[in-house]
């Protein structure tokens, strides 16, 4: 029997010659999301049963969702991320980051799952709104930042 316990999970931003910065920042719900959208590998049957394997380096792309508060320090760091980009395009410095989802077995033992993140930016503003019957959406940015290189590291 396996069991999984999850809790005080943490991301972490930062850049070449600067300090990391621990997010903290989230909204409610799913206030972290990790995609990969893409396949590592590629197969295809050939004739007489071969088979052709490719590794697909698109397969390495991730898509990290964060929900933050609008107006807290983590919104406006973002935000100054794309100021940033927008500035200086060639002479951007590209964001790193970590995603730590700390796993419990139940008898106390706790491994760390370790989604490294390499080569990311900002790829949107985030939307807002406006809302008169109580939507607490209104009070939520929502980014999303692409980098171009996952590992995945079980510790």
């Amino acid at each position: 029997m396996s069991v999984s316990l999850t809790g005080s999970d943490t991301i972490i931003l930062s850049k070449f010659g600067a300090q990391d910065r621990i997010m903290k920042d989230f909204a409610d719900g799913d206030c972290v999301m990790i995609d990969i959208p893409n396949n590592l590998v590629e197969m295809k049957s050939g004739k007489d049963n071969n088979a052709i394997i490719a590794f697909n380096a698109s397969g390495q792309v991730v898509n990290a969702t964060l929900r933050l508060i609008s107006g807290s320090p983590d919104d406006k760091l973002l935000n100054s991320e794309i100021t940033s980009y927008k500035s200086n395009r060639a002479g951007y410095i590209l964001l790193t980051g970590e995603f730590i989802k700390r796993v419990g077995d139940g008898l106390g033992n706790i491994s760390n799952i370790i989604y490294s993140f390499n080569n990311g930016v900002v790829q949107k503003y985030p939307a807002t709104k406006e809302n008169m019957d109580g939507d607490t959406e209104q009070s939520v940015s929502v980014y999303t930042l692409v980098f171009s290189r996952v590992d995945r590291i079980i510790a």
